[in-house]
C-alpha cells in the first residue's frame, strides 16, 4: 500500500527527482511523509485559534494510548468524528485535519495506533515501518477504536449518539472495518481505503469488501482513479455490494487523481480533488451526525 503513494507520489518526475527533493530537503522516507511545505510546496496549516485542544491518554487493553482531541470553543455539545490516521500516524497533518473538522462543528480526536511500537515518525526508512504496522493486527486497532470512541461518549463536549468515523489510506480500510464491527457508527467517510487489503493469518483476517454486509452506518467513499493500489474494479465492488445489501452508500472516483490525493503534504496532492472530496465529506458528516 505504501509503495503505491510512493509511486504516486513522484508521478509526473523521474524517481531520482523525487528522491533528490528529499535528500535536498534532508528526508527519509518517513520523514518525507511527515515533513513539510519543502518537498510538497502546498501544505494547508489551519491553527488551533477558536478551538480547545486536548492531548490525553485513552486506556486500550491495559495500555495508554495518546489521543488528540479538537471542538470549538464554548459550552456547546457537538457531533463526535474519530479520525483514523495514515500508515504513519499521528503526524502533524492528522493533527491539522482534526483542527479542520473541529472548525465544523465536530468533537473531532484521533490517536497514535503504533505506540506500543514505539511510533514509526522516527524511522527513515519505509520498510521498518512497513515493518512495525503491518505486524500490528486489526483486532487491536479495532479493540483501541472501541477504546476511543468510549472515551468519546463520556466527553463533556460530545453528543454521545452522533459518531461518525473517517480515515486516510490505511486509516480509509479501518474505517471500513470498523463500520462494521460497530453499531455506534452514525457515518462513515473512507478516503482511498484498501478494499480487497492482503490477508495474514494473526494480523489480518478479512478486508471491506469481505464485510460489507455487516455496515450498518451511511458510507461515503473517496478514491483516486490513478491510484495504483486500488483499482476502480474494487471500489465499484465495494459500492455496488453495500447497494445490493440495501445500504446508503455513494463513492467518488476522481480521474486521473493518484492514491493520496488529499494529501497537502505530498506531491501526490491534487488540490481540485481535494477541494470537491472535502465539500462532500463534510456535507455527507453533517447529513448524518448533525440532522
Amino acid at each position: 500500500m505504501v509503495e503505491d503513494w510512493l509511486a504516486n507520489a513522484y508521478e509526473g518526475m523521474s524517481r531520482r527527482q523525487f528522491l533528490a527533493r528529499m535528500s535536498a530537503s534532508g528526508l527519509g522516507l518517513a520523514g518525507f511523509a511527515i515533513a513539510s511545505g519543502s518537498v510538497a510546496g502546498e501544505v494547508i496549516t489551519t491553527g488551533s485559534i477558536g478551538l480547545r485542544i486536548v492531548e490525553d491518554k485513552v486506556f486500550s487493553e491495559n495500555y495508554p494510548i495518546p489521543i488528540y482531541d479538537a471542538y470549538p470553543e464554548g459550552s456547546g455539545k457537538y457531533p463526535v468524528l474519530v479520525v483514523i490516521p495514515e500508515i504513519f500516524g499521528m503526524h502533524d497533518h492528522i493533527k491539522d485535519v482534526v483542527h479542520r473538522f473541529a472548525k465544523e462543528g465536530f468533537l473531532s480526536l484521533t490517536f497514535e495506533p503504533y505506540a506500543r511500537e514505539g511510533g514509526v515518525l522516527q524511522l527513515a526508512d519505509i520498510a521498518e515501518v512497513r515493518k512495525v504496522a503491518d505486524s500490528v493486527p486489526d483486532e487491536r486497532v479495532i479493540a483501541d477504536l472501541d477504546a476511543i470512541v468510549a472515551y468519546a461518549k463520556r466527553h463533556p463536549a460530545a453528543q454521545a449518539n452522533r459518531i461518525g468515523i473517517t480515515g486516510f489510506c490505511r486509516g480509509g480500510m479501518y474505517t471500513l472495518l470498523y463500520a462494521a464491527h460497530s453499531r455506534e457508527i452514525r457515518a462513515a467517510v473512507a478516503w482511498y481505503g484498501q478494499i480487497k487489503p492482503e490477508k495474514k493469518p494473526g494480523v489480518r483476517q478479512k478486508g471491506p469488501l469481505d464485510v460489507a454486509s455487516q455496515i450498518s452506518a451511511p458510507v461515503l467513499g473517496l478514491y483516486g482513479e490513478a491510484d495504483l493500489g486500488i483499482p476502480v474494479t474494487d471500489v465499484r465492488a465495494l459500492e455496488a455490494a453495500l447497494k445490493a445489501d440495501g445500504k446508503t452508500a455513494e463513492f467518488a472516483i476522481y480521474p486521473a487523481a493518484p492514491h493520496a490525493f488529499f494529501a497537502d503534504y505530498r506531491p501526490s496532492y491534487r488540490a481540485d480533488a481535494a477541494k470537491d472530496a472535502w465539500g462532500r465529506c463534510i456535507a455527507w458528516l453533517n447529513k448524518y451526525l448533525k440532522a
